[in-house]
């Protein structure tokens, strides 16, 4: 079988954070390496470092020290402008809580990171029309969220999250705000979505959901402590 490429490797990464005159950890010398395709599940008990670790994929927070190469770039050369940059270009990001606007419907809510990538509004309203029926929502167009249950929601969130077609999906808790059948359904969506090549990378406290990735990384006191599955 032939290896495939590596699309995310942390090397000695290290986030640190000042509390009163001590240096806390949130995370501390994580090593990991991220093949294209695969997905992953982030467990560990609260602080172990999950979120932490999530936002520093996502862009969202900068490493204290050690590396980060995101498909053969060091996230850490870049300045804030590049990083916004690598951001919307490289990852689709699903919330527990979903985090759509309210004011907009489906389909506005879908193409907000067309409208930040610069697309025109025409191409935009077919490529978010597009992903809505690819979610199974080409009927709740013109709805807006609180006119949504909950999992429909979610699909919107997934819809908004492959908008500019990202090589990198990272889910916080996906299912959590869900009900298992809801939930189920959302988990399978998203499996469709590795299976097409997509990276997955899931946070999670649910180990069911964990086995249903192709490997998982545990996490405590900000340390990598095991590591099970093959994702080569």
């Amino acid at each position: 079988m032939t290896a495939r490429a590596t699309v995310i490797q942390l090397n000695n990464a290290r986030r640190s954070y000042e509390v009163g005159d001590s240096q806390v950890y949130a995370l501390n010398g994580v090593d990991w390496s991220v093949a294209a395709g695969s997905s992953w599940a982030i467990l560990g008990a609260s602080g172990s470092g999950k979120s932490t670790l999530l936002n520093i994929l996502g862009c969202l927070d900068r490493l204290t020290s050690g590396d980060y190469v995101l498909l053969d770039q060091n996230v850490q050369d870049l300045d804030d402008d590049q990083l916004s940059d690598l951001r919307l270009k490289n990852f689709g990001f699903i919330f527990q809580s979903f985090n759509l606007i309210n004011q907009l419907t489906v389909v506005e809510n879908i193409e907000m990171p067309l409208y930040y990538a610069g697309i025109e509004p025409d191409i935009a309203r077919n490529r978010a029309r597009e992903l809505a029926a690819r979610v199974g929502l080409e009927s709740r167009l013109a709805h807006r969220p609180s006119e949504l249950s909950g999992g429909q929601q979610q699909r919107v969130a997934i819809a908004r999250a492959l908008a500019n077609d990202p090589p990198v999906l990272l889910a916080d808790e996906p299912t959590g705000n869900l009900d298992s059948t809801t939930g189920s359904q959302i988990l399978e969506l998203l499996h469709e979505l590795s299976a097409q090549g997509k990276t997955l990378i899931t946070v999670t406290h649910d180990r069911e959901i964990a086995r249903q990735m192709d490997a998982q990384l545990y996490l405590s006191d900000g340390r990598v402590v095991s590591r099970e599955g093959a994702c080569d």
